[in-house]
Order: C-alpha cells, then sequence, then structure tokens
C-alpha cells in the first residue's frame, strides 16, 4: 500500500512540475517577446511588418503546444479515441482466438 502511495505521490510531483516547466516557459515568452517588440517600436519607423513578430507567432506555437502537453489536452488522441483503438485490438484478438477453437 504504501508503494502505491509513493508512486501516486511521485506521479502528482511530475505533473506539477510539468505545469510549473509551462509557467515558467510562459513567463519568459512574455517578457522576452516584450523586450524585443519594444525595441523594434522604438528603432523602427514601420512597427507592423510580418518580419516583426515572426518570433512571436514562431514561439507561440511552440508555446501552445507545451500547454497542450502541461495541461493534457489532445483534441486528436483523446479519451474516447483511446478507449475505441482498445476495443478494436480486443475485437481482433477475440476474432483471431475464434479461428482456433
Amino acid at each position: 500500500m504504501e508503494n502505491v502511495n509513493n508512486d501516486k505521490l511521485a506521479r502528482a510531483k511530475k505533473r506539477v512540475d510539468e505545469i510549473k516547466a509551462f509557467y515558467i516557459h510562459a513567463i519568459v515568452y512574455v517578457l522576452v517577446n516584450a523586450f524585443i517588440l519594444v525595441n523594434i517600436y522604438l528603432k523602427s519607423n514601420d512597427f507592423w511588418q510580418w518580419s516583426h513578430f515572426f518570433t512571436l507567432f514562431g514561439w507561440g506555437i511552440g508555446l501552445a503546444f507545451h500547454a497542450g502537453k502541461a495541461f493534457r489536452f489532445n483534441p486528436f488522441f483523446g479519451k474516447g479515441w483511446e478507449e475505441r483503438q482498445i476495443q478494436k485490438y480486443i475485437d481482433e484478438d477475440k476474432k483471431q482466438m475464434d479461428k482456433f477453437l
């Protein structure tokens, strides 16, 4: 029983660490991109150019994937998909076994 509790505690700590890492990533994202954009705004006559926001959008995509991993969001392979796949393989195994009976 103690081993199970230790296992649960380890998983919970790992999950908290993943979420904490995401929040640190988000803070760094905001600070670095704010610094970049403020510098561009102060030194450029034409602020609204795609090239000025390339870092913001590119890194934002990476941050969105990090958020999905940290908060266990996966629209493509959700719980329902997993259950359907498991049932599919169970049914296939049954069919294979029925051939030999």
